[in-house]
């Protein structure tokens, strides 16, 4: 008996493999189409999560203090932008 409601069948191995790649695929894509130096900023922080701000910083060329609040910026963009594409259906089921 379990807590909390039935989550479904769990995905297989190889589906769950393919899955993930696609959501990888789909986030960088989105992370290619941002403005201004956010396309290398967050890619340089999805392809290689190990290393620190002071890393990052010196392999963007921009100060270590300035790099927490373009990522902020940057991270608030691809919010927007995924947002905007994933716009909710109108009232009784109708899709724009």
């Amino acid at each position: 008996v379990g807590d909390g409601p039935p989550s479904g069948p769990e995905p297989r191995p190889a589906e769950h493999a393919a899955l993930t790649a696609e959501a990888g695929r789909a986030l960088r894509a989105a992370v290619r189409g941002l403005p201004g130096r956010c396309p290398r900023l967050l890619g340089t922080m999805l392809s290689r999560p190990e290393l620190t701000y002071r890393e990052i910083a010196g392999e963007l060329g921009i100060s270590q203090g300035s790099l927490g609040p373009v990522r902020s910026r940057c991270l608030g963009c691809l919010r927007r932008m995924l947002t905007a594409e994933v716009a909710a259906p109108e009232p009784w089921g109708k899709e724009r």
